[in-house]
C-alpha cells in the first residue's frame, strides 16, 4: 500500500461526492479541500450541492442524499483498494450519518442499514465503471491543483467523460 497523502485522500473522498451529485441532477456549487472553519465543525474537504425539488420527488431526493453521501467514502475505498464497511470508519461518520438519515423513508433499522450497504456496493460497481473513475481522476487532479473548484468545472469534467 502506496504512503497516505491527506490531501489526496481528501481529493478522492470530496470528488466522489461531487461526481455522484452531479450524475444524479444536483447542482454542485463549490468543491474543495481546503474549506472554511468558521461555519461548523473541523473538515477536511467540502462539497456544496444544490437540489431542484420541482425536478425530483421526496423519495427521490432522499435516494440522490444517500447516494451522494455515501460516494465519498466509496471512492475512497476503491482509491485504498481497502473494501470497508463505511459505517465503521470513523472518518467516515459524517457520510454515514447524512446517509442513515436520509434513508428514513425505511421504518426499520434492518431495512435501513439493508438499503444503505446495497447502495455501497452498487456505488461501489458505478463509480468503478473506467468513464467513471476517469471523471473522478479528472475532478481530483484539479482540485490537488487549484484546492476548490467551483461547480461549472465538476459539471464540464462530468460531462467530458459520462
Amino acid at each position: 500500500m502506496r504512503p497516505v497523502n491527506e490531501d489526496e485522500i481528501t481529493a478522492w473522498h470530496e470528488a466522489g461526492h461531487a461526481f455522484m451529485a452531479a450524475i444524479l441532477g444536483g447542482e454542485v456549487d463549490s468543491i474543495s479541500i481546503d474549506p472554511d472553519w468558521d461555519d461548523g465543525p473541523k473538515r477536511f474537504g467540502d462539497t456544496t450541492v444544490r437540489w431542484h425539488a420541482n425536478r425530483f420527488t421526496q423519495q427521490q431526493l432522499q435516494r440522490n442524499a444517500v447516494l451522494v453521501a455515501l460516494a465519498g467514502p466509496v471512492t475512497e475505498m476503491i482509491h485504498r483498494g481497502d473494501p470497508l464497511h463505511p459505517a465503521t470508519v470513523a472518518e467516515w461518520a459524517m457520510d454515514w450519518g447524512l446517509a442513515w438519515q436520509a434513508a428514513a423513508f425505511l421504518k426499520s433499522d434492518r431495512e435501513r442499514m439493508k438499503f444503505l450497504e446495497r447502495s455501497s456496493v452498487e456505488l461501489y460497481q458505478t463509480l468503478s465503471q473506467d468513464n467513471h473513475w476517469a471523471a473522478i481522476g479528472a475532478i481530483v487532479d484539479h482540485l490537488l491543483a487549484y484546492e476548490t473548484l467551483e461547480g461549472e468545472t465538476v459539471h464540464e469534467i462530468v460531462a467530458e467523460w459520462t
